[in-house]
């Protein structure tokens, strides 16, 4: 369904600092870095597509982050989404709602919600049932 999805950001390295370990968390393969342009990017598993981009905007202007979207990444467990909620507000991030269960969306759907040092508003979510312990 997409090519690619591009988040705008104001101070690159900044923004470096902060998706490389959340990405590397999920598992996310980089794809590439161009400083001076600057943006950088990430690729999907298996295919080459959708990527997912971060960069100054493409005409120079200030980024403003938006009131409505939000980038929501897959977690492979429960415990991802906790450790990836924790890395991100180690790394300049801000929450907007800690790791746990939102049932209003289904029965399975566990997630957490913070915005990059930018103010871009992001969620990473696990939708499988918790495995039962032994």
């Amino acid at each position: 369904m997409f090519s690619h999805i591009m988040v705008g950001v104001t101070d690159f390295d900044r923004a470096m600092a902060f998706y490389r370990p959340v990405l590397d968390a999920l598992g996310v393969a980089f794809r590439f870095i161009e400083p001076d342009r600057p943006w950088a990017g990430w690729q999907s598993s298996p295919g080459p597509r959708p990527l997912f981009l971060i960069g100054r905007p493409y005409d120079q202007e200030p980024h403003a982050p938006g009131n409505g979207q939000m980038v929501a990444f897959m977690a492979p467990t429960r415990a991802a989404v906790e450790a990836v909620h924790a890395l991100a507000l180690a790394h300049g991030g801000s929450s907007e709602g800690a790791p746990g269960l939102r049932p209003e969306y289904h029965p399975h759907y566990y997630a957490a919600y913070f915005r990059d040092p930018d103010g871009n508003k992001l969620c990473v979510v696990c939708h499988e049932e918790q495995a039962a312990r032994t």
